[in-house]
């Protein structure tokens, strides 16, 4: 595959660079479901801090390959990556610039690429990988606020508004939750259509709407519907309900499908 002709390459040309530690890779690679629509996700360990100097996270990047653009990434909450594009062929490569202090603290273990003094093998030995997972009582304290968030868009006529809100909530919300209900990471809605159970997909889908008033409130009425399914499954009794807040955004709700478009 490309992606690991990529990553092979890059291990060569790094290989003599004093400042390298090491290079390793994440991603779909470390479920061996790399396949011609996959990105690849490397991190690069360096003696000397690269992350934050964007000139010198280029210089890196342009050395590994046919070099067309990159970018980092502040967007994703993560300006130690640069997202990049390269050319013949064309590929979508993640470069994370990480310093040996910050190769610790992980989400996932990722496979060593080159490891040239053992560092890198001994931070993961020494460590514990932690994948992020949402915090009920979050979700619950704010989702009903959003619910009528969405109601006043839609209330005002503002339909793309609120057909963006829609995607933010099965980003954050729903997609996180029905992975956890499945057994898998919550990584948004990242492969749902593979990744959870055929009427668990159905119930999602439901939360699509079209640019339509009518639709809009029958998805966010499906999403309500999903949320407390899914609610009641996962969260435990600690997790303090907002019943009031909820009973007086339903009636929000009627109140909105009531007004004539």
């Amino acid at each position: 595959m490309i992606q690991q002709e990529f990553a092979n390459n890059a291990k060569t040309i790094l290989a003599s660079d004093d400042n390298v530690i090491g290079l390793a890779v994440t991603g779909s690679w470390l479920t061996n479901e790399i396949d011609e629509f996959s990105d690849l996700d490397l991190i690069l360990v360096t003696k000397q801090k690269v992350s934050g100097e964007k000139g010198l996270m280029l210089e890196y990047a342009q050395r590994l390959g046919n070099f067309l653009s990159g970018f980092t990434g502040e967007h994703v909450g993560e300006p130690r990556v640069l997202i990049c594009l390269y050319d013949n062929p064309l590929l979508h490569v993640d470069i994370k610039f990480l310093t040996l202090d910050e190769f610790y603290t992980r989400i996932e273990t990722p496979h060593l690429l080159l490891d040239k003094t053992g560092q890198l093998k001994d931070a993961i030995d020494n460590s514990e990988a932690k994948f992020p997972y949402p915090d009920y009582q979050w979700i619950e304290d704010r989702i009903w606020t959003w619910i009528h968030y969405a109601l006043l868009k839609i209330g005002r006529g503002e339909y793309f508004e609120a057909y963006d809100f829609m995607g933010f909530l099965r980003m954050v919300v729903f997609g996180p939750l029905l992975l956890i209900k499945n057994g898998k990471l919550p990584r948004g809605v990242r492969k749902m259509e593979m990744d959870i159970e055929s009427n668990d997909l159905a119930q999602l889908m439901l939360t699509v709407p079209t640019y339509d008033r009518k639709s809009l409130l029958k998805s966010l009425k499906s999403a309500v519907s999903l949320y407390k399914e899914l609610r009641a499954e996962l969260y435990g009794s600690d997790i303090n309900l907002q019943n009031n807040t909820e009973k007086k955004v339903m009636s929000y709700l009627e109140h909105i499908e009531q007004i004539e478009n």
